[in-house]
């Protein structure tokens, strides 16, 4: 699976919204290290939750 994020991208995750707006610390084969504005760091596998890219606003 290739990703199209790279450090510093600001991302949401779809099915949890709550957490707001992260940014993209680091990404290890498929584990995304994204800090969220309302609950800090957190690793996701993209393998199960697909981050959605936000737009620089």
């Amino acid at each position: 699976m290739i990703l199209d994020f790279e450090p510093g991208d600001r991302v949401v995750n779809p099915l949890r919204k709550d957490w707001g707006v992260g940014q993209v610390q680091s990404i290890i084969d498929n584990k995304v290290t994204v800090n969220f504005e309302n609950i800090g760091k957190i690793v996701i596998n993209s393998s199960n939750i697909a981050l959605e890219k936000v737009g620089n606003e």
